[in-house]
């Protein structure tokens, strides 16, 4: 089989590493990829939205299965177009990726299909929005509805905070036309996870969980990025609590897209919040989670290809997931200074040394060949990923390649993985 794979970040890596293991698989091929990925796949130099010429590019090479990695060519409808084309994609339609492409339009479907979530309300005004949270008080969530990268979110511990929230995304607009509409909602409290599930429009096949970590500093201090590390399998999501986020969350949500003509195809993956009384969503995306592919790769012992088939081919029913037990860590490397402005251009040492520790594959996120060096061109650059018997050992191996990388420029988070040591995992 003729694959094509789109995007260029560490989770696009992480697709391309594993397919490349299937013997069904005859060429590999990934728009735009990266310095990484160019070790596993033909790099095509398309932009992941250039949804026109990735079709052309498809039809031209008789390619068998397009898997789209992030949201926004979902959105764009990158999907349908390969549909209308005749070729399989795995993969929601522009309609139904609008789960993640607006804030408002998941937290009502969610509401309609009477999913356990957050009260919330949706505002085009800021004052409308300004009286609400001063009505509902603190700690208060306030999120872009349109897509920002995944930082579109304050979590706002104080009514001031709320506000000049509002005042950022609305007022100053600085995630854009993203923050045209804002979601306003209640503070969740307890445990965060990430679930996931491999949709064909009828049937959801659960996957593993995963523990992401989103704020830039040890201990979850500082602001949001779009993940700096994750581990699986997460010590919360018990069986019990796997089963009552598929019965709650997951097939509620996948009956009512189809009710309303948006049948869902594709990874869906749910934000969830363990609270005290149970599992409740905080939000949806559209696509595997980035960090949280890595790990899911790194433990996934079935081959991938015929399963993405499969869901594109609305066959899953029937299908059986292989795991490996060992959990796997992911720490990512990410440029200093971010998720606010950093250093491009500069150049990244030690990949060899830190992909020859035991149990570490090192995928590639932000990173472009110059001059036959590796340079960092993006935010979040790496993804050290390992496995191990253990979490505490996993992380270990983790940081051991971590400190061989050559890269001043960048930093990580030292404590990935603390609620499983917490634990005692």
């Amino acid at each position: 089989m003729k694959v094509l794979v789109v995007g260029s970040g560490g989770r696009e890596h992480a697709l391309c590493w594993k397919l490349k293991q299937s013997p069904l698989l005859a060429k590999l091929w990934c728009a735009p990829g990266n310095a990484g990925i160019a070790a596993v796949a033909d790099c095509v130099a398309i932009g992941a939205e250039k949804v026109d010429e990735l079709v052309a590019f498809a039809k031209a090479n008789a390619v068998d299965l397009v898997v789209i990695g992030p949201e926004a060519p979902l959105v764009l409808g990158l999907a349908d177009t390969c549909r209308a084309e005749g070729i399989k994609v795995f993969g929601p339609s522009a309609a139904a990726a609008e789960l993640e492409g607006s804030k408002g339009f998941m937290k009502d479907m969610a509401s309609k299909a009477g999913v356990p979530t957050a009260w919330y309300g949706r505002f085009t005004d800021m004052e409308a929005a300004k009286s609400f949270i001063r009505a509902k008080g603190a700690p208060i969530v306030v999120k872009t509805d349109g897509l920002a990268a995944g930082k579109g979110v304050v979590v706002a511990m104080s009514l001031d905070e709320a506000l000049a929230a509002v005042d950022m995304m609305m007022g100053d607009k600085v995630f854009g036309t993203a923050g045209d509409e804002l979601v306003i909602e209640e503070f969740l409290d307890g445990e965060e996870c990430s679930f996931f599930a491999l949709c064909d429009g009828a049937t959801a096949l659960p996957l593993v969980a995963a523990q992401d970590h989103k704020r830039v500093g040890d201990g979850d201090t500082g602001p949001n990025t779009g993940g700096m590390g994750a581990y699986s399998p997460a010590p919360v999501v018990t069986p019990e609590i796997q089963a009552e986020i598929m019965r709650t969350s997951i097939l509620p949500l996948v009956k009512a897209m189809a009710d309303a003509g948006k049948p869902y195809t594709g990874v869906l993956f749910a934000g969830i919040m363990v609270t005290a009384s149970g599992p409740k969503l905080l939000e949806y995306n559209v696509r595997f989670g980035d960090p949280e592919c890595q790990v899911l790769m790194a433990r996934l012992k079935s081959d991938l290809l015929p399963v993405l088939l499969a869901g594109a081919e609305g066959k899953l029913d029937g299908i059986h997931l292989d795991w490996h037990d060992d959990p796997a860590l992911v720490v990512v490397m990410a440029a200093k200074g971010y998720p606010g402005a950093y250093d491009k251009n500069t150049v990244i040492g030690g990949l060899d040394a830190a992909g020859a520790v035991e149990g570490v594959t090192v995928f590639h996120a932000g990173t472009a060949l110059k001059d036959g060096k590796v340079v960092a061109t993006g935010g979040r650059v790496l993804g050290v990923t390992a496995t191990a018997k253990t979490v505490s050992e996993a992380r270990e191996r983790a940081y051991q390649a971590v400190d061989k990388l050559d890269w001043p420029q960048g930093f990580c988070r030292r404590d990935i993985a603390w609620r499983a040591l917490e634990r005692g995992k």
